[in-house]
């Protein structure tokens, strides 16, 4: 994404007259330098000058906007940022505002945190509704904003169906284990219930073969008598 450069460069360095003429000669001396660097693509070398030139003038909006530049360029898009918002907070042209803005936008889209370009880029053509670039930058802005919040709906909506699959996996898994647990009861239960009669019928046939026994002993003790009563002779 194209980076936006500050207006009238080397008139706002002419008027920090609180500098004195060395100092101001050295910061511009800085900031030209680093702009030729940033020119030719030596955006480490052209951070180095920016540095230089806010050693002179802390305050340097224009060393501190380029020094954004220069950051960005070399992925630096957090650091970046925090010179763009250190320049915004100094900054009184409103063109040199909507620039800051437009970059702070373009670091947003590389974070992918979409809806913050999307305010940077609005607030940018607050300022300067005439940025075509600005405004081409919105709508990429906006539309990837658009598909990122679908993504995470589409996110919440599958996490949604996994959690009501897997509670549905659950209760099924816990009337499985239910019914598995009602037939063991069952099988045990049928099980005693078996025992039971086999011990009522083993108490049956030992009641059984009792009774036998004794009607065998009674027998034999009245076929006994019976016997004794004819072997006895009359008088």
């Amino acid at each position: 994404m194209i980076m936006k450069k500050f207006q009238y460069l080397l008139a706002g360095l002419f008027l920090l007259a609180s500098l004195g003429v060395q100092a101001q000669k050295m910061e511009r001396k800085n900031v030209r330098q680093g702009n030729k660097l940033y020119e030719e693509k030596k955006y480490t070398k052209a951070e180095i000058n920016y540095r230089k030139a806010l050693e002179v003038n802390p305050h340097s909006t224009f060393a501190t906007y380029n020094l954004g530049n220069a950051l960005y360029k070399q992925n630096k898009g957090k650091e970046a940022l925090e010179q763009y918002q250190a320049s915004v907070n100094r900054e009184q042209n409103p063109m040199n505002k909507a620039a800051l803005m437009h970059n702070s936008g373009n670091v947003f889209m590389g974070t992918k945190d979409f809806q913050k370009a999307v305010d940077s880029y609005k607030t940018s053509l607050r300022l300067n509704p005439n940025d075509n670039e600005t405004r081409y930058n919105l709508a990429m802005a906006q539309a990837l904003l658009k598909k990122q919040q679908q993504q995470n709906k589409d996110k919440k909506n599958d996490k949604k169906d996994n959690k009501d699959q897997q509670k549905q996996q659950q209760q099924q898994q816990k009337d499985q284990d239910q019914k598995q647990n009602k037939q063991k009861k069952d099988q045990q239960k049928q099980g005693q219930e078996q025992v039971s009669k086999e011990k009522a019928q083993q108490m049956l046939d030992a009641l059984g073969q009792d009774e036998k026994a004794t009607q065998e002993k009674v027998k034999k003790l009245q076929m006994q008598r019976s016997k004794a009563k004819k072997t006895d002779k009359d008088w």
